[in-house]
C-alpha cells in the first residue's frame, strides 16, 4: 500500500500576515482557507494556479522563533518568462538571490528569491522544446 498524493506542505513562520501577503501579492497564490488548530496555531492554506497541492502557512508562537538554516529546503514554482518575472519582482523591491542559471541537463533557466523567514523560492522557466 502506498500514499495516494501530496496534499500540502507546511511552513512555520513568525509573521503569518506578512507571509500570506508575500505568497498572494508577489507570487499570485490564492488564499483558500484560514483555520486555527486545536493547539492554537493560526493556519492559512494557499493554492498555486494549476496545482492541487496546498501550501500551509503556520504561525505558532509557542514553538519559538523560526530559524531557517541555509539550504534546508525550497519551494519551486514554474514561470513562463523568468526575465520578465525578474523585472516584475524588481518593481516590488525583490531581487534574485541566486541566478538566473541555465541548467546543463534540461536547458531550463532558474533563479532563487528569498521568502519571509529565509525560505528559498526557486523560479523555473522550462526549456522550450
Amino acid at each position: 500500500m502506498h500514499v495516494k498524493k501530496l496534499l500540502h506542505t507546511r511552513l512555520r513562520v513568525d509573521d503569518l500576515e506578512r507571509t500570506v501577503k508575500f505568497y498572494t501579492e508577489i507570487l499570485g497564490l490564492k488564499l483558500e482557507a484560514r483555520r486555527e488548530s486545536p493547539r492554537g496555531a493560526k493556519l492559512a492554506f494557499l493554492r498555486t494556479p494549476n496545482s492541487e497541492e496546498l501550501l500551509e502557512i503556520t504561525y505558532f508562537p509557542d514553538s519559538g522563533p523560526v530559524k531557517v538554516q541555509p539550504d534546508l529546503m525550497h519551494l519551486a514554482f514554474e514561470v513562463d518568462d523568468l526575465a520578465a518575472f525578474g523585472k516584475y519582482l524588481e518593481s516590488k523591491g525583490i531581487k534574485f538571490s541566486d541566478g538566473p542559471t541555465v541548467s546543463q541537463n534540461t536547458g531550463s533557466v532558474f533563479a532563487f528569491i528569498d521568502a519571509p523567514e529565509g525560505y528559498e523560492i526557486e523560479l523555473i522557466q522550462r526549456a522550450k522544446v
